[in-house]
């Protein structure tokens, strides 16, 4: 039998599986929902298919499959209205499920269709890498990037149901289990301090026999906080400090143009730049600085920009940040190495000193 994670959020309280394989849980619900009538679709992208194609028969039988092109570029309103048109073309009803297939961008985007569509379908998460495992997957954020910058657009979606199965993690591209260590060691950066000297002391890998054990961690970390501020609106605290070091990393991803990072090698830059700005505050020293860096590092993740980008145009694009309050910028800093907290009032200076640090001209 998997484990078992619920996330408690009352009406819309669902489960975490997790397992090497959950093929026979993911396809007892599909077959579930198919003798209640309820007809399914299934969202992946490019990648996914291509290498793991019989598995996603196997899952889902002849379901109809939107397949969309891997990247942050499909994050985009015109995708969106693509999965739609497939969605009403393939003629569900409000009865119908929505699985998605793949990554933080398939989870995102499909969710986002699943709240948009006859006003709210039920979806299903079916992560394939480490990021969206740990991260994306789980909390019902979905969303798109305008040109504005990311995630601008979105709904909160709770899914009706995560399977985490650790295998696919065989077949992921080194720079993609890379990216998503950058999520994992925000968690520890957070509020989980012997996580942070696990990582210095052996980094993960895939073949590391804690993976499932790590992942499940900071799923369960990520429940707590859902579960007591689900739509981000705590005025301290609570969901908004998972954005540690996002409001850089947006801004990154943003400037950059969609595409140039993948999302977890702008959040460890941005994990960075927060750091340093933490420092300039007064709240981390110099050694603390650096440990994030040799952790990140360590990990294969970038710590600073590539190539440069102006000080100016990240400025600019943090100012669209979601978590902008009243106009007034707000940042997640870390108060110690396990701990962190949101700030608002800060000078530019320290800001544009950070950002300078990072490689930003």
């Amino acid at each position: 039998m998997p484990d078992v994670l619920t996330v408690s959020l009352a009406e819309r309280t669902y489960p975490i599986f997790f397992g090497d394989d959950l093929g026979v849980q993911i396809r007892a619900k599909a077959a579930e929902l198919a003798s209640a009538g309820r007809r399914i679709a299934v969202v992946t992208d490019r990648n996914v298919q291509g290498g793991h194609g019989a598995a996603l028969e196997a899952l889902f039988g002849a379901a109809p499959t939107w397949a969309l092109a891997p990247g942050e570029e499909s994050k985009s309103l015109a995708e969106l209205g693509r999965i739609l048109d497939f969605l009403a073309e393939m003629r569900l009803d409000r009865a119908g499920a929505l699985f998605a297939v793949g990554g933080g961008v398939v989870g995102d985007l499909a969710g986002f269709a699943a709240a948009s569509y006859l006003r709210g379908i039920d979806c299903f998460q079916v992560p394939t890498t480490l990021l969206a495992m740990v991260d994306s997957s789980v909390g019902g954020k979905t969303g798109i990037n305008l040109r504005a910058g990311k995630n601008l657009a979105g709904a909160f979606h709770q899914p009706r149901g995560v399977f985490i199965s650790t295998g696919f993690l065989a077949t992921l591209p080194p720079r993609e289990f890379a990216a998503g260590m950058a999520e994992v060691i925000k968690y520890g950066l957070l509020g989980d301090p012997a996580l942070l000297s696990e990582l210095e002391a052996a980094p993960l890998t895939p073949a590391s026999a804690s993976l499932a054990s790590v992942i499940r961690r900071c799923c369960a970390a990520k429940a707590r906080i859902v579960e007591s501020d689900e739509r981000e609106l705590a005025p301290d605290g609570g969901r908004a400090l998972l954005n540690l070091g996002h409001t850089f990393a947006h801004a990154i991803e943003n400037a950059a143009g969609y595409g140039a990072y993948l999302h977890g090698e702008a959040v460890a830059i941005g994990l960075c730049a927060a750091a340093r700005l933490s420092q300039k505050l007064g709240l981390l020293n110099p050694a603390d600085t650096a440990r994030v860096e040799a952790l990140l590092a360590g990990h294969a993740l970038p710590v600073r920009l590539r190539p440069p980008l102006t000080v100016g145009s990240l400025l600019e694009a943090m100012g669209k940040d979601k978590k902008a309050r009243a106009g007034a910028q707000r940042f997640i800093v870390m108060t110690s190495l396990g701990r962190a907290e949101i700030r608002g009032g800060i000078d530019r200076a320290p800001v544009e000193a950070a950002l300078r640090e990072i490689g930003a001209l």
